[in-house]
């Protein structure tokens, strides 16, 4: 059966994953201060595509409580290694999950954040809504995505396409905050940063 899903990419991507998103850092911190606002002792937050822990290790410790979730096997082995180090958090909880098919129950949590996955999802409607079921009332998403703003540089990109990474949509900023208001959410936080290769458009969604 042809893998759609990129699964493939990532699991052979793991063991490099975190020194290949290093150049990223800045974008990543910038992020994070953008998350404060909704992430404290009081919430429960369930990450959906957390990679090795980009967002993870720097926003983790300032929860109540931390699910992080991969679909990638090999990416959960490599962030579980570095929650053993100077990463460790007493709030945190890896595990393996499908965001298209989550098993928890409805309205577990306050806050869902997915970083860099609903463009390479092949149908990330059903991921927005799984999301929107396990939020509580009021709940938020939180959702740095990359977007294809004009002018974005192509050759990075095919480079990894040609790697086997696989990209489904190629939203610009306008086009992703219309997609997910469509999925159930009122975007009520919106900001784009430089990141690499791509922009990052951070979208903050409140459940409706």
């Amino acid at each position: 059966m042809t893998d759609n899903t990129n699964k493939g990419f990532w699991e052979r991507m793991a063991r490099i994953y975190t020194a290949f998103m290093s150049k990223n850092d800045t974008a990543y911190r910038q992020i994070c201060k953008l998350s404060e606002q909704y992430i404290d002792s009081e919430k429960s937050v369930l990450e959906l595509a957390c990679g090795t822990g980009q967002i993870t290790f720097l926003m983790a410790g300032k929860s109540g409580s931390w699910e992080a979730t991969d679909y990638s096997e090999n990416m959960i082995k490599e962030a579980e290694k570095r929650n053993q180090g100077e990463h460790k958090c007493e709030q945190l909880r890896f595990c393996v999950q499908d965001a298209t098919n989550l098993t928890y129950e409805d309205e577990k949590f306050n806050v869902v954040v997915i970083a860099n996955a609903l463009h390479i999802m092949p149908q990330p409607e059903k991921a927005l809504k799984e999301i929107h079921r396990v939020l509580k009332k009021d709940g938020i998403l939180f959702a740095p995505t990359f977007v294809y703003e004009r002018g974005y540089p192509k050759l990075p990109i095919w480079l990894m396409e040609k790697a086997g990474f696989k990209t489904y949509h190629k939203w610009q900023s306008e086009e992703l905050k219309e997609y997910v208001g469509s999925e159930g959410f009122q975007v009520v936080g919106a900001a784009l940063i430089k990141g690499k290769p791509l922009s990052e458009y951070v979208l903050v969604g409140k459940k409706e």
